[in-house]
């Protein structure tokens, strides 16, 4: 009889073998309605081998999916292509069940899985470009430090060409669907941006460089597996050019404008500096942040060429959703952005040059003074909001190719 959960086979010697996540509506701060899902990936080789465990809470679901394969303790090998927690949870109690021969990681793998388990398990260390024997068949180590950890790497496993890449390529979304021709583009573009634009950004620089290797490296490749959503078996192509697109960060004619307000003052010239952009031919993406998670902001921004936050002022400070929202975009290190501050106030007026501070300090190209506006805009403010939406499509109108 089988057990609830089951693997799916991913090639001739590999199957899938992790947990679905269906519930998940939040990733450290970052918004995911779809849900995720943690990939793991059993090798039937001579030396049975497990790549990356699951988050803790789904360990069981891991283990009923290695046993509809094989008897668990046939592994010998685990390797953890990455620290975090959500591949990494379940390692002490699968390993106290399978006990493997041995546990790999990367040199900073090592230093991190002892942190986390408090030396409960002993870890190896594999390097970048050694190979490991797995009797009939080898498994290699690319070390990809920063995407997105210290610890990061990629596993190749050459008998099947299939290249494990833990965060990289991956997305938060939950679906029975093992494969990314399985799934509809549109979604997979959008989830994959999504993660990018919050997980992958401030590491930009490093993915050029690593998608130059991976090229260098000249891997036959028939899938990649990353360690969230689909595997990659007909699209790697499209997904790796999308990369190439995101990492540059190369303005377009989109702008985003976000703002939150309290008696609809900063809304008025949102919109107002919206219609702006729109008649000087720019697109405006409007994210009042009431209704907007800072995660959706944080995607729309990944193919933006402005940036343009406005602001009340409430006790002598920015609104506290506009502060939440530049405290999350300013780490993740946008680039190439032009912008303005504004906003309306009742007294003193601090929120908006606050605004103005942050973006500054994020080196968003201002192109004006912030428009500040005393409690309701009037015929003649509201032009001055328009005009700034002119001007600010003006602008990106000379760095678009």
């Amino acid at each position: 009889m089988p057990g609830p959960f089951q693997a799916t086979r991913v090639s001739e010697h590999v199957y899938w073998v992790g947990g679905i996540d269906w519930s998940s509506r939040d990733f450290h701060g970052y918004s995911t309605p779809r849900g995720t899902t943690y990939n793991a990936y059993l090798i039937l080789a001579d030396t049975v081998t497990l790549v990356d465990t699951v988050k803790a809470q789904y360990r069981d679901e891991l283990m009923y999916r290695i046993a509809s394969v094989i008897d668990p303790t046939e592994i010998s090998l685990i390797v953890s292509n990455h620290a975090e927690q959500d591949h990494s949870g379940s390692l002490v109690p699968v390993a106290r069940i399978v006990k493997p021969d041995r546990i790999v990681a990367s040199p900073m793998g090592v230093k991190a899985l002892a942190r986390h388990t408090h030396g409960a398990v002993e870890v190896d260390t594999v390097r970048d470009g050694e190979t490991l024997s797995l009797g009939n068949m080898d498994l290699s180590f690319v070390e990809t430090r920063m995407l997105h950890w210290p610890d990061s790497m990629f596993s190749y496993l050459g008998a099947d060409e299939i290249l494990f890449t833990q965060d990289a390529f991956g997305m938060h979304l939950a679906s029975s669907e093992r494969f990314d021709d399985e799934l509809d583009p549109v979604i997979l573009e959008s989830e994959a941006a999504k993660y990018f634009a919050n997980i992958l950004l401030p590491y930009s620089k490093l993915i050029g460089k690593l998608l130059e290797r991976v090229g260098q490296l000249n891997l036959p490749l028939k899938m990649v597996a990353p360690d969230h959503g689909p595997i990659w078996r007909t699209r790697f192509d499209w997904i790796a050019g999308l990369y190439d697109k995101w990492w540059r960060q190369e303005p377009t004619l989109k702008a985003v404008v976000t703002y939150d307000t309290m008696w609809q003052s900063t809304d008025l010239l949102a919109r107002s500096i919206a219609g702006g952009l729109t008649a000087g031919g720019a697109s405006p993406k409007l994210h009042q942040l009431r209704a907007s998670h800072r995660s959706d902001v944080a995607a729309d921004m990944l193919q933006s060429g402005a940036l343009v936050v406005g602001s009340p002022t409430i006790n002598n400070q920015m609104f506290p959703t506009v502060a939440d929202l530049l405290s999350y975009v300013n780490g993740l290190k946008p680039t190439n952005l032009i912008g303005a501050a504004f906003g309306s106030y009742g007294w003193s007026g601090e929120g908006v040059k606050m605004v103005n501070d942050t973006l500054r300090e994020m080196k968003v190209e201002l192109i004006s003074e912030p428009l500040r506006v005393q409690f309701v805009p009037d015929a003649e403010e509201l032009a001055r909001a328009w005009a700034l939406g002119e001007a600010i499509a003006a602008e990106l109108k000379t760095r678009v190719a």
